[in-house]
């Protein structure tokens, strides 16, 4: 399957970076956002406020009309996982049949417990879905600087497709069909990201953080494999590799929410009016795990922080002070 022009669905700070990555790889690209008067300010100044300093690609032509960007050949949703479901059922009276549409934002529907591929499936019955997730700021990807990421698709010569399609000198794309495995692991790191931002906001050293990422790591496998997943993907770019990057960089949005945890803000100021998908889905992540019987008391611990049913200090005396056991 062959591609001419790409739809990029959002034009947040992702967005932006994506269209851009798609144009790099030689493609014509629409760059949709619902706001018009930030599509007109694109237009104008080829650059986004949502990812400032960054020009647009000349091949990224920024749309206001949904139903122009449906006419693209493969489609890269890059709205907020909450908000993904609205976006595909606009989505479903323009696009046609076939045209895959690729998730790229990382999280588990908080009222449903719905996967990203779940909400696509059920909104474009006809329209593969596939994932793309792995170690990658906006802001390195959006420049050109060299990132490696996933993209799954259940339909193997989908996933390699879409992956040729997309990659440039500059942009690697693996490609698998354990679409479940690059879901998970996108969407778990986020909240242990949280836990390691609280722990460096909270000035408890270096050795702290390593023991957080190694046995949220391991909570990661735990959930990844009650729903089947691959332990080669969980422990690939889309799930190790990104947990490593998203664990240590105040860039990624989730570790500094949790760095404002840690300092003492309350969970109502810490995310600064910034989207941090790991707030959203840790609730439900802890959910999921407890009907399924996965142990994640890190998980726990960061949905009780943001809950503000746990403070800090006493988020980690009852991490530190559970039964010893074999690792």
């Amino acid at each position: 399957m062959t591609f001419g022009i790409i739809g990029v669905l959002g034009a947040g700070a992702w967005g932006v970076a994506l269209a851009n990555a798609a144009a790099r790889a030689g493609h014509e690209v629409i760059l949709w956002a619902r706001d018009a008067a930030h599509v007109e300010d694109m237009r104008a100044r080829r650059e986004s406020r949502r990812l400032p300093g960054v020009k647009l690609e000349a091949r990224v032509t920024p749309e206001a009309s949904l139903a122009l960007a449906a006419r693209a050949d493969l489609l890269l949703a890059a709205a907020p996982a909450q908000a993904l479901d609205e976006t595909a059922a606009a989505l479903a009276a323009h696009v046609r049949p076939g045209v895959p549409l690729v998730v790229c934002a990382k999280g588990i529907e908080r009222a449903t417990g719905r996967f990203m591929s779940d909400i696509v499936a059920a909104r474009l019955p006809n329209n593969p879905p596939a994932a793309l997730s792995g170690p990658s700021f906006a802001a390195d990807v959006s420049r050109g600087l060299p990132t490696a990421v996933t993209l799954a698709a259940t339909d193997e010569h989908l996933a390699r497709d879409i992956a040729d399609a997309l990659g440039s000198s500059s942009f690697r794309l693996y490609h698998t069909t354990d679409l479940r495995g690059v879901e998970i692991g996108g969407s778990a790191k986020n909240v242990l990201a949280i836990a390691c931002g609280a722990a460096r906001g909270r000035g408890l050293g270096a050795s702290a953080e390593a023991a957080l990422v190694a046995r949220g790591f391991a909570e990661l496998r735990r959930f990844g494999a009650a729903w089947g997943a691959r332990p080669e993907t969980l422990m690939g770019l889309s799930g190790l590799g990104d947990l490593v990057l998203t664990c240590g960089s105040e860039q990624s949005r989730n570790f500094a929410l949790g760095v404002a945890l840690g300092r003492g803000e309350s969970p109502a100021a810490a995310g600064g009016g910034k989207l941090a998908e790991g707030a959203a889905t840790a609730p439900v992540l802890a959910r999921m795990a407890r009907a399924r019987g996965v142990e994640m008391p890190i998980a726990e611990a960061v949905e009780a922080l943001l809950a503000g049913r746990a403070r800090i200090d006493e988020a980690i005396a009852a991490l530190m002070t559970r039964p010893s056991r074999a690792e």
